[in-house]
């Protein structure tokens, strides 16, 4: 929490998604260069791939992970608050679910190319934050509309157009 007071909270996500983005394709070079059809690496290349899985689990454990609990809390705007974060939840335990129940079968198929596909994703949702997510650094939650009436894209819906 204090990062996030002191760093903002889009400042977070965008270099915790750089970070996650890089480990995935690292993670995902590696594997398709060295893995091959017997399915075996050499001790460097595993050490290497358990680094990697490490930077990437620490750049979700101080950005994505406690920031999705936080932002959802303060960009809704107070008349639908407790409805927007029981979706924001219920959608993230669905997708923590699905995640866990098809990793190892997507593993199984798509073998490295499942880092670059998840990559993917991070790189949409960092992209999402840098364009579309406002800063509430700061900022008490009875003026979260005025920030979104003054966002560059959000505020079409609020004015007219």
């Amino acid at each position: 929490m204090f990062a996030a007071d002191r760093f903002g909270r889009r400042t977070l996500l965008l270099t915790g998604g750089a970070q996650m983005l890089a480990a995935e394709v690292l993670i995902g070079a590696v594997m398709a260069a060295k893995l091959g059809d017997e399915g075996g690496l050499g001790r460097a290349y595993a050490l290497a791939l358990l680094l990697l899985i490490g930077v990437y689990s620490a750049g979700f454990g101080w950005s994505w992970g406690p920031l999705s609990w936080l932002v959802p809390s303060e960009v809704f705007p107070l008349e639908v608050r407790s409805a927007g974060q029981s979706v924001t939840v219920a959608s993230g335990f669905v997708f923590t679910i699905l995640v866990a129940q098809y990793f190892l079968a997507m593993l199984c198929r798509m073998k490295a190319w499942l880092f670059f596909f998840f990559g993917g994703w991070i790189a949409v949702m960092t992209a999402f934050v840098y364009l579309l997510l406002p800063e509430t650094k700061g900022l008490p939650i009875e003026q979260i509309d005025k920030v979104w009436a003054e966002h560059w894209f959000w505020r079409k819906g609020t004015r007219g157009g």
